[in-house]
């Protein structure tokens, strides 16, 4: 469609620059010269530096009238005086401011991506997180609005193959031959991933991943002639390109269909960049995400303005086509921020009540407890208790840390208790069973075996297991997934899970928080709203009421 434009747009097209929606639509600001009309368009690839003859395909395209987009309903809409949104006006507005941010950026929905928006960010395992824009035309009652959001979203690195491989099993892949395990996780990381060649100097022709081979590079061979001459990869790249492949006892990557697949080595292959990751990110890559997107509101606020100066909406040539204005300045509204609500905590703590400031709240009194590390008697003065506290009675814990020894463990498991007791929950010191560890690859054989064990114990008392605590490696992949899966589907048991780096600090301020997490899952209330209690709070069927939900 670009060429088509390029070629016709002062003649057939009558002057006008289309915005194209990249499937079977095309607008214009005004009517073209004509109801139908068919063009022919050729493409000639790009010069892959082979000196060989460039390939070229011709494209048939048909343009008709469709339909006319009236925009007098949106502005009826707009004033009031309509009461449905016009939606494909609408539409017809993204389209075109959609057009130049297509052609520069990797467009994914309604967001735009660029290795060059932000720093980007490793994930892990091959994956890196791009700084982007969401963009979208929105009827507000200021009028039309142009909402930008900042976002980030997973691609995979530009690495050689070779050095993806490295970051996907996370050890020198040169130490020891790939187990079966390994060319599955690499299959299944590489298929369809596309790949550009590096053995042949500026010549960087583009292939797709279609598999793996099953036998070493060494160990295979093919047919060079009609005669069905057969000849090794290895001499092949020796004979032809002067180039002596290092890891031949690693398989090739397949490119092509199955029926006729070519072998490439993985240590002449690069990963083209702008390939977005769609397949589900392991916990560890989430959390890297999400620490790349937290932003404070003026640092948001600062790069969303940057993001529209660097769009430079006043010179996009169909903008003005459209006759679109965007205003460089972040629209200004009326607001308030609402009053705080005060908060109950129990009637023997400290503090009865506490009213949140910048929506925060402290059950420790904001007081600095760093000298009194081991004194809970200190500690229980200063901190304000559970309104209601809940009741375990029995528990277990398990360690999947290589790193935590056992006796680190019940020492954890033991402050963790006092601080529960302290804060107002009925908590047992004594687990029902010792701590024990376990590798995280058995994570569903020992949790079963272990609370089996447990059970056991105490249904011959008439008692139930109230809360697992477990012991978690700080990267820990799918663990946690898995695990909350299996005690949430499987047992039917409440889980607390804790990350060996706080295991280790055991600072009282990270045991306050987790006791206010297990309280509420076994039951508990850890502060209710003093408004509430005193039945001051308006039922929602007496008074116009809006409930908004944040995290």
């Amino acid at each position: 469609m670009e060429q088509l434009v390029k070629l016709y747009r002062e003649s057939y097209l009558g002057k006008h620059l289309p915005a194209y929606d990249g499937r079977k639509s095309l607008y214009t600001a005004g009517p073209l010269p004509f109801v139908s009309k068919e063009f022919r368009i050729t493409l000639i690839d790009d010069d892959d530096g082979s000196g060989m003859q460039r390939r070229e395909c011709e494209f048939r395209v048909v343009i008709k009238l469709a339909a006319r987009a009236d925009l007098h309903h949106l502005g009826l809409f707009l004033q009031g005086k309509q009461a449905d949104a016009p939606q494909e006006a609408l539409q017809v507005l993204d389209i075109v401011l959609r057009e130049l941010p297509t052609s520069r950026y990797c467009p994914v929905g309604r967001s735009f991506y660029s290795p060059y928006l932000g720093r980007k960010q490793s994930l892990g395992e091959g994956i890196e997180s791009w700084r982007g824009f969401y963009q979208s035309i929105r009827p507000t009652q200021m009028g039309l609005s142009l909402n930008i959001d900042m976002s980030s979203t997973a691609f995979i690195e530009p690495l050689p193959v070779i050095d993806f491989v490295a970051q996907l099993l996370n050890r020198d892949v040169s130490s020891r031959p790939l187990s079966d395990a390994d060319r599955v996780k690499i299959k299944k990381a590489l298929r369809g991933v596309k790949v550009e060649v590096t053995h042949r100097g500026n010549m960087r022709r583009k292939y797709r991943i279609s598999g793996l081979t099953s036998q070493a590079t060494r160990e295979l061979t093919f047919p060079v002639d009609e005669r069905g001459t057969m000849k090794s990869v290895v001499e092949y790249f020796y004979e032809t390109y002067g180039f002596v492949i290092q890891h031949t006892q690693w398989p090739c990557l397949q490119v092509g269909n199955q029926q006729r697949a070519n072998y490439l080595p993985m240590e002449v292959c690069k990963i083209v960049e702008g390939q977005r990751y769609s397949k589900r990110l392991n916990e560890r890559q989430i959390t890297a995400l999400l620490r790349v997107t937290c932003q404070r509101p003026q640092e948001r606020e600062y790069d969303i303005i940057e993001t529209v100066h660097q769009n430079a909406y006043h010179e996009d040539p169909h903008a003005k086509e459209f006759g679109i204005k965007i205003s460089e300045k972040l629209a200004s509204v009326e607001a308030r921020i609402l009053p705080a609500p005060w908060l109950k905590y129990h009637d023997t703590g400290r503090e009865k009540n506490c009213l949140p400031q910048v929506g925060q709240w402290n059950m420790m009194n904001k007081v600095s407890l760093a000298a009194n590390a081991g004194a809970f008697n200190v500690l229980l003065s200063r901190i304000s208790k559970m309104v209601n506290g809940g009741t375990v009675n029995n528990w277990i814990c398990i360690n999947f840390s290589r790193q935590v020894q056992d006796s680190v463990a019940l020492r954890f498991c033991y402050e963790l208790s006092q601080m529960c007791y302290i804060s107002g929950m009925a908590f047992t010191p004594e687990p029902v069973l010792p701590p024990i560890s376990a590798r995280p690859e058995q994570v569903e054989k020992v949790l079963k075996t272990r609370y089996h064990d447990a059970m056991t114990k105490l249904q011959t008392q008439g008692k139930e297991l109230d809360l697992l605590i477990v012991i978690l490696p700080d990267n820990n992949g799918s663990l946690y997934g898995d695990l909350k899966r299996i005690c949430e589907t499987d047992l039917g048991i409440v889980s607390q899970c804790c990350l060996t780096k706080h295991v280790f600090k055991m600072s009282k301020q990270y045991l306050a928080n987790v006791a206010l997490k297990i309280n509420v899952k076994v039951g508990g209330r850890n502060t209710v709203l003093v408004d509430a209690i005193s039945r001051r709070i308006p039922l929602v069927s007496d008074r116009p009421t809006i409930i908004f939900g944040a995290d």
